[in-house]
């Protein structure tokens, strides 16, 4: 009976003497019930599950809520866990509560959105996600090749949530190529105008289907999240054919991909989130166990039409993509 106590005990003793695993916070500034967040999570959840680490991951009860994002973030520091991944909505709101982590020791991954400047006290950090700058004009070229040949062009750009870093880089790199394409076709009409198209679908819907009523010579309305499916939705019900209103928008949700199967949604840009809930989670660990240093990643611009439609449906329905 001794030695085979003494057996347990000596193979017990390896599984004391191991170290916790590492805990790691995700904090969003997006909502538990959005397509794209639970593809972020699972890319999270698949990270933490390979690398055998503790992860939790924190939503917003509305998008965009800085306040409500601020507090998850002041608590996850007083957790002070071995690292935070985080969302940079703002410029200037989140500057103090960085600082605090900074001072504490715990190492910082920014995703999905980003200041793309030095913050007080806390430096340029990490930042895997798209450019976002850059998705923006490249949706915009893309969309441009279904531009009519000849007459006027006049696009609407729903900036979803004013002031927010994310909406305003992709409005800025769609000005941007609007810009330049009115200045190489000088001999027609080319303009622009910004809405504030908010964060829902229906809201979304309204607010565009309401500018198109006083603005009929619309050509083109490009969103800087996914939320022009609800255009579509408005216009399909008011028996408008698709195309004739050019649409455009980000990330690969089951709403914009059947949109854009049924013709209404012609060009979606795919900034992968889930790479952005899992690469962050490899980075910490490896900065928590070999004191690596951070690193950026691109997580892409790429532009998806609809012969890429059936595929993106079945992987986004998996939440891969």
């Amino acid at each position: 009976m001794r030695r085979t106590l003494l057996a347990v005990a000596l193979l017990a003793a390896p599984a004391v003497a191991q170290a916790q695993p590492y805990q790691f916070t995700y904090i969003t500034h997006g909502t538990a019930g959005a397509p794209f967040w639970q593809t972020v999570k699972n890319g999270m959840d698949e990270a933490c599950a390979a690398l055998a680490v503790k992860c939790q991951i924190t939503f917003l009860q509305k998008t965009g809520n800085l306040a409500e994002e601020l507090n998850a973030l002041n608590a996850a520091i007083a957790q002070h866990p071995d690292g935070i991944v985080m969302t940079l909505p703002s410029d200037t709101i989140f500057t103090q509560a960085l600082q605090d982590a900074v001072k504490d020791g715990i190492p910082i991954v920014v995703t999905n959105t980003n200041p793309k400047k030095e913050l007080p006290g806390v430096g340029v950090l990490p930042y895997i996600g798209q450019d976002l700058e850059q998705a923006g004009y490249e949706l915009a070229r893309g969309l441009s090749a279904q531009f009519p040949k000849t007459g006027p062009i006049h696009v609407l750009i729903g900036v979803s949530i004013p002031g927010q870093n994310w909406a305003e880089q992709r409005a800025a790199g769609v000005e941007r190529f609007v810009k330049e394409y009115a200045a190489s076709n000088s001999g027609r009409d080319i303009t622009f105008k910004r809405l504030d198209s908010g964060t829902d679908l229906a809201i979304t819907g309204s607010r565009v289907s309401a500018y198109l009523q006083g603005n009929p010579q619309t050509t083109a309305y490009i969103d800087m999240g996914y939320w022009h499916a609800g255009v579509a939705a408005v216009l399909r019900q008011d028996n408008v054919p698709p195309g004739k209103l050019l649409m455009a928008g980000f990330d690969m949700v089951p709403a914009a991909l059947n949109e854009m199967k049924r013709g209404y949604i012609q060009v979606q840009v795919d900034q992968q989130p889930f790479l952005q809930g899992y690469l962050p989670i490899v980075q910490l660990y490896l900065r928590a166990k070999y004191k690596l240093g951070a690193w950026d990643v691109n997580t892409g611009k790429a532009l998806v039409g609809p012969a890429d439609v059936d595929t993106l449906l079945k992987l986004s329905a998996e939440g891969k993509r």
